[in-house]
């Protein structure tokens, strides 16, 4: 079996790969705002108008001028002639004077002349009979501004809500049609192609004979692929044969903008891709090997501007190598910053977890409710068996410099949806 020329650690290959790409350029389009969610804003954002538009009240109340509260207290109340109410959905017909108030609404527009709401809880009414009440006593002092969401006080007209780059979430969206927005220029997805190789591999709709497996990983990349951000373009199954592989891996460069192959478990299977991939640009193979566990017999390389990076065959190897080095090409193709981190939970963990010194290692995980916080529990599993990294809710990294994970120590579990 060929010895790997150079083990280098995670971080070092994915500095090394980074730097052979150019930076990115994506092409975009435009699209409905309601349909952005997860996409990349493609320019800045600016507010065609202030948000809020008007001033309005962030309470039920009374809206009133501060000035007519100051010193008011339940011993001492301010009263003030009420003049009416403040309809919702339209502007007040009247403007408020000293002494007045104005009934309101949470969200409704402050009258011409008052600067403040006084909430309901802190005001009675002054009763006079059967007659409608024309009177209303303040007990307790409004400061200028308070329980009042002033005009442009969420965005000013003109102000970037939105800049290039972002990757937009429920609130965005629910931002930008509070100002009208109703269609975005994102980034379109980078096209991502998948190639699964091995003579023992067939589809899912296949029944496997005696040595034959279904194709896994075309389809959990894809998924991955998809939840990155990008379009995954699936080239089907390839034989073991560099002609073959070359032949496919070649149309697949030239038509999409990232190159994923998943080798059989052979190791003259990741002879055929690495030699493939050295032989579709320069500069071609930049890393033969990560020390990493799963995964390390990872190719990384850069052909003609693109990167193309060669998985190991075993699925849970091939999913997590690829969260690692597929992902983040796919975020830099969309133009997001590097530094965006997988979202992850705090736990404790219930085991001690070997690890040899020198690599870096990742154990999938099940959290488990524990008090306030988590349990992670460590799922033991061989790189082949996918449904273990199904039970997972993620993943934990043990650093090269340990030699280990002691039961009770605090880790971050990555990539978990909790």
């Amino acid at each position: 079996m060929p010895e790997f020329l150079h083990l280098l650690p995670p971080d070092e290959a994915r500095k090394i790969l980074f730097a052979a790409l150019p930076d990115p350029q994506p092409a975009s389009e435009t699209i409905d705002t309601l349909h952005a969610l997860g996409r990349v804003s493609a320019e800045d954002v600016r507010a065609p108008h202030p948000l809020p538009a008007f001033s309005r009240s962030a309470v039920d109340g009374y809206a009133v001028r501060s000035a007519d509260t100051f010193g008011a207290s339940e011993s001492l109340p301010a009263y003030l002639t009420l003049v009416g109410d403040v309809p919702m959905g339209a502007a007040p017909a009247f403007v408020l004077q000293a002494g007045q108030a104005a009934l309101i609404h949470t969200g409704g527009m402050l009258p011409d002349g008052a600067d403040a709401v006084v909430m309901l809880e802190y005001t009675q009414p002054v009763e006079a009979g059967c007659a409608p009440i024309r009177e209303i006593e303040v007990v307790r002092a409004a400061a200028f501004g308070e329980n009042v969401i002033s005009l442009g006080e969420d965005v000013a007209e003109g102000q970037v809500v939105l800049p290039r780059g972002c990757l937009i979430r429920p609130a965005e969206i629910g931002g930008l049609m509070a100002l009208g927005l109703n269609s975005l220029r994102v980034a379109k997805k980078p096209r991502v192609a998948i190639l699964s190789s091995g003579d023992e591999v067939v589809p899912p709709d296949a029944e496997p004979r005696p040595g034959q497996v279904r194709d896994v990983n075309s389809y959990s990349l894809s998924a991955l692929v998809l939840q990155a951000g990008g379009e995954a373009v699936r080239y089907g199954i390839l034989p073991d044969q560099l002609e073959a592989m070359q032949s496919a891996a070649r149309r697949a460069l030239e038509e999409c903008d990232l190159v994923v192959l998943t080798a059989g478990s052979s190791a003259s299977a990741r002879d055929l891709t690495a030699t493939a991939i050295q032989s579709l640009g320069e500069p071609g193979v930049l890393v033969h090997g990560v020390n990493v566990r799963p995964g390390k017999p990872t190719i990384l390389g850069v052909c003609n501007g693109k990167a193309v990076i060669g998985l190991p065959g075993n699925p849970v190897s091939a999913l997590v190598i690829a969260g690692l080095f597929v992902v983040p090409v796919v975020k830099h193709l969309l133009g997001l910053p590097p530094q965006r981190l997988r979202p992850s939970v705090t736990a404790q963990l219930t085991i001690n977890v070997p690890s040899q010194a020198g690599r870096e290692d990742w154990i999938a995980v099940r959290l488990l409710p524990e008090g306030d916080g988590w349990l992670a529990e460590p799922i033991f599993a061989k790189s082949n068996l996918i449904f273990s990294l199904a039970a997972a809710d993620g993943l934990v990294r043990i650093p090269p410099d340990a030699t280990g994970l002691s039961a009770g120590e605090m880790v971050q579990v990555e990539g978990v949806s909790v």
